[in-house]
C-alpha cells in the first residue's frame, strides 16, 4: 500500500512540475506574441502541405486504396489530431540524446521532481498547436462531407481516438527517449516510429502490405491509433479478417502501452552514468 500511495505523490509531483514548467515557457513565447503567431501559423501550413499532397493525389484518382477523399480525410484528420496533441506534451523527449552527450541531464537529476516531467515540459512549444488545429480542421471537414449513419457509440468514438492515440504515441515518445540513454544519436530512429507512424496512418490500410499492417496492430500497436476503431465508424472491413471488437480496445492498448514505456524509461534512467563518472 506504501508504494502504491508513494508512486501516486510521485506522479502528483511530475504533473505539477511540467504544469509548472510548460507555465514558465507559455510566459516566454507569449511575451512575443507577433513572432508565435508567425511560429503557429508555419508550423500550420508545414503540416498542411501533407494534406495538399493527399488533395492533389484525388484530383487524378477517385479512389486510394478503394477509400474515397472524405474518408482518407477522417483518417488523416485522426491520425494528426491525436499524434498533433501527443507531440505538443511530449515533442521534447527527443532531445534527450542531446542533453546525455552534452552533460546537461546532471543539472535535472539534483532537482527534487520527476526527471520525465522536465524533459517532457523542456521547452514547452506552444508552436505545435497549429500541427492540432490543421489535423481537427481536416477531421471537421470529413465529418461534415461523410454519409455516415451516426450512433451514439460512433459518435464517442472520435474523441476516444485522438485522447487515446495520444496516449499511444506518448508512448512511444517515451519509450524512443529511454533508448536514448544508450544510443545519443538516435532521435531519428523516435522519430521514424512518431511521425512516421502519423503519416502511415493517414492512408488506408488497404494500400500496404499485410507484413506491415500485422506489424503496426500486433507489434507496435499505431493501428489501434485510428484504423481500427475508424473501419468501425465508417463501416469499413477490417483488415486481416481481425474482429470488429478490436475497434473497441484503444483506451485499454494505451493503458498497456504506457507499462512498457514506463518501464524502459526506469531502466534507462538507471543505467545512465554522468558526465563525471
Amino acid at each position: 500500500m506504501g508504494e502504491v500511495f508513494g508512486a501516486a505523490g510521485q506522479l502528483r509531483a511530475g504533473i505539477r512540475a511540467y504544469r509548472m514548467i510548460a507555465a514558465m515557457w507559455i510566459r516566454s513565447t507569449m511575451a512575443y506574441r507577433a513572432s508565435f503567431a508567425m511560429a503557429a501559423f508555419g508550423n500550420f501550413a508545414a503540416t498542411g502541405l501533407d494534406f495538399v499532397g493527399i488533395l492533389l493525389m484525388f484530383s487524378h484518382v477517385d479512389a486510394l486504396g478503394g477509400y474515397t477523399l472524405p474518408e482518407v480525410a477522417f483518417l488523416y484528420g485522426t491520425a494528426g489530431a491525436a499524434f498533433g496533441l501527443s507531440d505538443l506534451v511530449m515533442g521534447s523527449m527527443d532531445r534527450l540524446g542531446q542533453r546525455v552527450r552534452d552533460g546537461t541531464l546532471d543539472t535535472l537529476l539534483v532537482r527534487p521532481v520527476p526527471v520525465l516531467a522536465q524533459i517532457a515540459a523542456d521547452r514547452f512549444a506552444l508552436r505545435r498547436l497549429g500541427r492540432i488545429t490543421q489535423g481537427l480542421l481536416v477531421l471537421g471537414y470529413a465529418l461534415v462531407v461523410l454519409d455516415i449513419e451516426w450512433t451514439p457509440l460512433k459518435v464517442l468514438m472520435v474523441p476516444m481516438m485522438v485522447l487515446s492515440g495520444a496516449v499511444i504515441f506518448s508512448s512511444v515518445f517515451v519509450a524512443g527517449a529511454a533508448f536514448q540513454f544508450w544510443a545519443q544519436d538516435a532521435s531519428q530512429v523516435q522519430n521514424s516510429f512518431t511521425y512516421g507512424g502519423t503519416t502511415l496512418l493517414q492512408y488506408p490500410p488497404t494500400v500496404f502490405a499485410k507484413d506491415l499492417v500485422r506489424g503496426v496492430t500486433f507489434v507496435l500497436p499505431l493501428a489501434f491509433v485510428n484504423w481500427l476503431p475508424a473501419l468501425y465508424v465508417l463501416d469499413r472491413p477490417y483488415p486481416l479478417d481481425l474482429p470488429s471488437w478490436l475497434a473497441f480496445l484503444p483506451p485499454l492498448v494505451a493503458g498497456v502501452c504506457c507499462v512498457p514505456a514506463g518501464a524502459a524509461w526506469r531502466v534507462g534512467l538507471r543505467s545512465y552514468r554522468s558526465t563525471g563518472s
